[in-house]
């Protein structure tokens, strides 16, 4: 035994203590490392660069919505229709996907109120399969504006999808026109239909009810676009501009109305409802 460790053992040292892993978060912009309570206290925007993190439908919900919304009950659909399978099943991956997550799938209703302003409010959830549209994603979508038409209020969805769910095929590509007949429906109804573009829409999302809008925000930096830009590079063989399929640059081409800051957003929605129900009841 060495010297060092008969002193180690003599004296009444503590204990070591044990330190969760989880204090400290890696911003994947500036590479940063935050603190994990400042960061959330943040609304999970990086306080160094102002980059805007992927947070969950709950976590943007309570955001969003003052409290006492209510969660809408997910719909019911037939599950892995083409029994497809990759490198894994279909069902096995949406087995996965719902442990890891809250909800059974990519799309959560709540119905409430924002700053005193009725609305059902539609988050994807990216971190399920990518916020991927499957049909269990087109009824949600087709529940909360049924509900919406109910109440008499506004319809906001809130997009954060990859696109398309692969594993469902035509079945996916089938919510595309499906969605779009329930915002015409709305539109008939003359009820708002309000889209926040969150990081990132992309796909068949973007190719639908994502770009629907009466309105449409965006958070700053966040990626929207329908194919990748690798794909559109190749295709055109011209070099993209900078910044190009950022909500900063849609918003510049007058893809998007405006680029909100989270901290700004339940705001700026309330004061859209205030203004486009107004309207309405004028």
């Amino acid at each position: 035994m060495s010297w060092i460790t008969k002193v180690r053992n003599a004296l009444p040292f503590s204990p070591k203590r044990e330190t969760p892993d989880n204090l400290w978060i890696k911003c994947p912009a500036c590479s940063e490392m935050l603190f994990v309570k400042e960061y959330e206290d943040n609304l999970s925007v990086c306080p160094r660069c102002e980059h805007h993190g992927r947070i969950g439908a709950d976590a943007r919900l309570a955001q969003l919505m003052d409290p006492g919304f209510e969660l809408l009950p997910a719909p019911k659909v037939k599950e892995d229709p083409l029994k497809f399978r990759d490198s894994k099943k279909y069902g096995d991956r949406l087995k996965a996907a719902r442990a890891a997550n809250p909800h059974p799938d990519a799309l959560t209703n709540a119905a409430g109120k924002i700053d005193g302003h009725k609305a059902v409010v539609g988050v994807q959830e990216f971190a399920f399969m990518g916020g991927s549209m499957g049909m269990a994603v087109g009824d949600a979508f087709l529940a909360g504006v049924k509900r919406a038409l109910k109440d008499r209020c506004a319809y906001i969805a809130v997009t954060a999808a990859g696109g398309a769910r692969m594993q469902e095929g035509i079945l996916s590509l089938m919510q595309m026109p499906r969605t779009t007949v329930a915002i015409s429906q709305l539109r008939a109804a003359g009820l708002p239909y309000i889209v926040v573009l969150t990081d990132p829409t992309t796909g068949g999302v973007t190719a639908s009810y994502a770009m629907l809008g009466d309105v449409q925000i965006a958070e700053p930096g966040a990626l929207i676009g329908f194919a990748g830009q690798r794909v559109i590079q190749d295709t055109i063989r011209e070099k993209l501009p900078e910044g190009f399929q950022r909500a900063e640059y849609l918003h510049d081409h007058g893809m998007v109305d405006m680029v909100v800051h989270r901290r700004d957003l339940k705001d700026t929605l309330a004061r859209t409802l205030d203004y486009l129900m107004a309207a309405k009841a004028a």
